[in-house]
């Protein structure tokens, strides 16, 4: 099996490549000036050049906040990429994973939404990568659709390394209490994708570390663990405004994963003690 990679320089893309490389697959990275997602005649050439069996799609616009004030952009790689994608996919007849969002929900209740469940999201961010499922499920029958979330990695930028960027300060640290959901582990995550694709199991799937928690929680826990003396102080989501609205429930049910032979993730506590200690 080949696979090519979109979004390699991102967190989980990076991971991702790091997995098929300990397991000897062959595998495709390419950079974004050589394949742009938004440009559909350099997706059609890199991955009719490559011809992969599988493509894990984790290039995407990530900037929740940023996507408010750039809607046409955001939909431009999130939307139109992931189709550029899919077509691709479709005339070399590869299969697709897609790694989608929980934003892709409206966030009300405390129940965790199941693969089925009916979307609503609630800013432009989960709006695009919304639209980026449904190309998939037009354009291919041989797709997986990997909703995630919270997530955390060793290459890139996140919520972990920006609570300990901040804890330096030795001042109060202000965050939410109100939005729950998993934290995730990209090294926990890259492996489920790859053993996805090795598979014929097809369809939409929830995959994130076990356990939930809220944005404070996780805060206070990466300092209890890293050792920090920070006070953490616990905000509602009105009295923290940001640009984008977030879903207060993230919450995501994963009982798909071992109903298909997918063992799950590490419980999410779990994922941060190996994280603070790969930093």
């Amino acid at each position: 099996m080949t696979v090519l990679v979109t979004g390699a320089g991102g967190q989980l893309g990076w991971d991702v490549c790091r997995t098929l490389e300990r397991r000897g697959v062959p595998y495709a990275a390419p950079a974004r000036g050589e394949m742009d997602l938004t440009d559909p005649g350099q997706v059609m050439e890199t991955v009719g050049r490559v011809r992969p069996d599988a493509v894990i799609h984790c290039g995407a616009w990530t900037g929740v906040d940023a996507a408010e004030e750039a809607r046409e952009a955001a939909f431009a790689v999130n939307g139109g990429g992931t189709r550029n994608v899919a077509m691709a996919c479709r005339e070399v007849g590869a299969k697709m994973l897609y790694t989608s969002t929980d934003y892709v929900f409206p966030g009300t209740g405390t129940r965790p939404y199941e693969p089925d469940d009916p979307p609503g999201p609630v800013n432009v961010y989960g709006e695009s990568k919304l639209a980026g499922e449904r190309a998939v499920e037009e354009l291919l029958e041989r797709y997986f659709i990997v909703r995630i979330s919270w997530v955390f990695g060793k290459h890139g930028n996140n919520f972990v390394k920006t609570m300990l960027r901040l804890a330096e300060s030795g001042r109060e640290i202000r965050v939410v209490h109100d939005q729950v959901g998993s934290p995730t582990y990209t090294a926990d995550l890259a492996p489920l994708l790859c053993d996805m694709v090795e598979t014929e199991k097809y369809g939409i799937y929830h995959a994130a570390n076990e356990g939930f928690c809220s944005w404070a929680e996780f805060a206070e826990e990466i300092f209890r663990q890293s050792g920090q003396d920070v006070a953490v102080r616990r905000l509602t989501t009105e009295e923290y405004p940001v640009r984008a609205r977030r879903p207060l429930n993230s919450r995501l049910g994963k009982g798909k994963l071992a109903e298909n032979g997918f063992a799950p993730l590490p419980e999410w506590r779990d994922g941060l003690r190996r994280y603070l200690a790969e930093l």
